[in-house]
């Protein structure tokens, strides 16, 4: 079993993900150290083994050559690990963009099973090429992105980071890629930067991570002809639970429920619509290593029972079993006895200001209970502005954020999603006594 550590976190939170997964070896290499600026790697990790790949080549002997051409090449199965498929395979992490991150093990089955479950609804094969330039720590750039191509033989382009905006529309083209994964966020900006021919040989674009920004959709359907196709996932599910495919599309949701994904939603006070979602699943992960108990293993349960899991999302199920994503239960705030959703707040924010970008955090005000404080990249957006868009879109004028902050970027995630803990240490960096995110 293997765990993807998150580079872009940094090296202490690489020790303490060591820490909650019980990692002996850390494999790495130089180059790639020095291409991301890592120091200080050694000195955190004094007590494991580290292996840099430069340094392989030399103790690869003659022997070892030999053994390799003359019996492994033609006897795979006989130098295989012997494993069941319920053994785990890897250990992922959250994303930690609303809070501490946990380990997810996965198993061999549950991510043959989500393969599966895409196979079932995307057609590729030996005549398409993928291109991913998704963080391989993070379970859509890895099952989706990677493995999903090695598993139904259509060649691959792997590119080392998604933020050269620049640079990947160019390669896109150049490769030939007809399959292309990726954010909102990173589409937004890849979108932007590409002239109209450079995605013309893309038959499908598919999302996930994030929702997709409107704005973004509509920029990939004007200028370049292309539908994007956004699905929903979790570390604990594998990318894809849902997806919309060019046969079963609906505009504003996240698609179907893959095959053998079953769901049960709970009602939350103050929610009219939706509920949260429980999912049982082949593809469900065999539990999480915490870092409150490292090493101790814990299965999943929810209130729905043994095996269940609870996502933590607010979605809605239409009659014809399209799902549409609502928010997730910590992206709710308890204003004036009503609950306020955050990512309400941000759509709202781009109605008002579709070419910037924004966010919304909690904070808790003395003597005043739970407010929200908007981040955006838009130096004119003020508080009139957002309340028209907030009335336009049919919500509470409680959505309205009580303060806007103006910052010349978001702080991200690796992964691209917005790091909704950098913004709450900043707002509590602020001098206002905060509620941080569980």
């Amino acid at each position: 079993m293997c765990a993807m550590l998150n580079y872009s976190a940094g090296v202490e939170k690489m020790r303490e993900a060591c820490a909650v997964a019980k990692v002996r070896l850390v494999i790495t290499s130089r180059r790639f150290l020095e291409a991301l600026q890592i120091t200080g790697l050694e000195q955190s990790f004094a007590d494991l083994r580290i292996i840099y790949v430069e340094d392989l080549r030399e103790r690869f002997t003659l022997a070892d050559k030999l053994w390799l051409m003359g019996y492994a090449l033609w006897r795979p199965r006989g130098v295989a690990l012997k494993v069941s498929a319920k053994d785990p395979a890897v250990v992922l992490f959250t994303s930690g963009s609303e809070g501490v991150p946990k380990g997810v093990v996965l198993s061999h089955a549950a991510m043959l099973a989500n393969l599966a479950q895409m196979r079932a609804v995307i057609d590729c094969g030996p005549d398409d090429k993928f291109f991913t330039a998704l963080p391989l720590y993070h379970t859509f750039g890895l099952v989706a992105g990677a493995l999903f191509a090695l598993t139904t033989g259509t060649p691959l382009f792997l590119y080392v980071s998604p933020l050269r905006y620049s640079t990947i529309p160019k390669l896109v083209y150049e490769t030939g890629a007809t399959i292309f994964f990726g954010t909102s966020t990173f589409l937004g900006h890849y979108g932007r930067q590409a002239e109209p021919g450079d995605f013309q040989g893309l038959r499908k674009v598919i999302t996930g991570g994030e929702k997709l920004n409107p704005e973004v959709a509509r920029l990939w359907q004007e200028k370049f002809g292309v539908r994007l196709l956004e699905g929903y996932g979790a570390t604990e599910c594998g990318p894809a639970m849902s997806l919309n495919t060019p046969l079963a599309y609906r505009k504003d949701s996240v698609g179907l429920f893959l095959p053998g994904v079953e769901y049960h939603l709970f009602p939350l006070p103050g929610i009219a619509a939706g509920g949260v979602l429980h999912v049982r699943a082949p593809n469900l992960m065999s539990g999480y290593w915490l870092r409150d108990d490292p090493g101790v293993f814990k299965p999943p349960r929810s209130a729905a029972g043994e095996g269940w899991h609870d996502t933590g999302d607010i979605v809605c199920v239409d009659a014809d079993g399209f799902v549409s994503f609502i928010g997730r239960t910590k992206r709710f705030a308890k204003i004036a006895g009503e609950m306020v959703s955050l990512d309400v707040l941000e759509q709202a924010a781009l109605a008002a200001s579709p070419q910037f970008q924004h966010a919304a955090v909690l904070e808790q005000v003395a003597g005043l209970g739970e407010s929200t404080v908007l981040f955006t990249t838009d130096p004119a957006l003020d508080r009139a502005a957002l309340s028209r868009a907030v009335r336009a879109a049919g919500a509470t004028d409680l959505t309205t954020a009580r303060r806007i902050v103006q910052v010349p970027e978001l702080p991200l995630l690796g992964n691209g999603k917005v790091d909704y803990v950098a913004l709450t240490k900043r707002v509590n960096a602020s001098g206002t006594v905060v509620t941080p995110p569980a």
